[in-house]
């Protein structure tokens, strides 16, 4: 009769897996990184599998690995939450939430305590990062991307798919208009965003223009650039020039006023925003609830009636 791995080998690669390092494993364990490595290795051995590809100090899942670190991880948090409420510590919801940066700095984050006041005291850890992210070491219960050919491993729902829109501040349009067809805006002081190397597929002005039948020298390329949509967006809000924004992020300051639609000619984005869900947090309401709750926020935003050129 096979003799089924020992728990403490378990927990060791439970901890190493989940934190990244055996140092940190060995950390939380209280013992040493050479106990934890013994431990993972002996356990190793018993199934003859290995589990993790060993590169300098860094440590990176194997497919088997993976594999065994979803069928553990959920009864070792379990285990942790059982001996958490056993020594007197108060039990909340928790919830680990992944976006990319543009979408953490200000469009998430100040909607956040509309769902805290809807749903009561919830840890939250808010985590602004490029695809691809580590979902099982960083326990990534909910992610939002740009596109859905990133976790083809994972339950993946598309959301909705947004446009880009040029926008300025009311002030800008006053003192440099009318700005009511796209040529007029070669004229116009144009904000750009530098999306990076790995967002080539996002509109660029060139390609405005170029979708609008509007020939644009190299000369569009001038203005202002900035390496984020919030940014680009700020600079638009202080009067600063015409900005390229997508719906999502530019709703809210149209609908407040701070900025205008001047030319109703917009570029719908190559992909839709996804959310992902790993099995071990589908069934957690808490995860549930946030997803209906961030899908609405989403679809509100790029679908709003404020949206249209004025």
């Amino acid at each position: 009769m096979a003799v089924p791995p020992s728990l403490r080998s378990l927990q060791a690669f439970e901890a190493a897996a989940r934190l990244g390092s055996f140092v940190s494993a060995a950390d939380e364990l209280a013992v040493s990184p050479a106990a934890v490595s013994q431990l993972v290795r002996g356990l190793e051995e018993q199934i003859a599998r290995q589990l993790f590809n060993r590169v300098n100090r860094s440590t990176v899942l194997t497919e088997a690995g993976r594999e065994l670190f979803l069928q553990v991880t959920g009864a070792f948090g379990d285990i942790r939450t059982v001996s958490r409420d056993l020594s007197g510590g108060e039990r909340r919801s928790s919830l680990v939430i992944s976006v990319a940066q543009s979408v953490a700095m200000g469009w998430l984050s100040s909607r956040l305590p509309d769902f805290m006041d809807h749903h009561g005291a919830i840890d939250i850890s808010l985590r602004g990062e490029d695809d691809p992210v580590p979902f099982e070491r960083s326990l990534i219960d909910i992610r939002l991307s740009y596109g859905q050919f990133y976790y083809r491993e994972h339950v993946t729902e598309e959301i909705a798919q947004d446009c880009v829109y040029p926008v300025c501040a009311p002030a800008f349009l006053e003192r440099y208009g009318p700005l009511a067809a796209p040529e007029d805006l070669l004229a116009a002081r144009l904000i750009h965003t530098d999306w990076g190397p790995s967002s080539a597929s996002f509109p660029t002005w060139k390609s405005w223009f170029d979708s609008a039948g509007v020939t644009a020298d190299r000369d569009v390329q001038r203005g202002m650039t900035a390496n984020s949509s919030r940014a680009a967006l700020d600079l638009a809000i202080g009067g600063l020039g015409v900005a390229l924004g997508q719906g999502m992020f530019c709703a809210e300051a149209v609908e407040a006023g701070q900025l205008v639609v001047p030319v109703g000619h917009v570029i719908a984005l190559d992909q839709p925003y996804c959310l992902t869900i790993p099995v071990r947090s589908a069934q957690r309401s808490v995860v549930m609830a946030f997803k209906t709750w961030l899908a609405t926020e989403c679809v509100k935003s790029i679908h709003s009636p404020a949206l249209r050129p004025c």
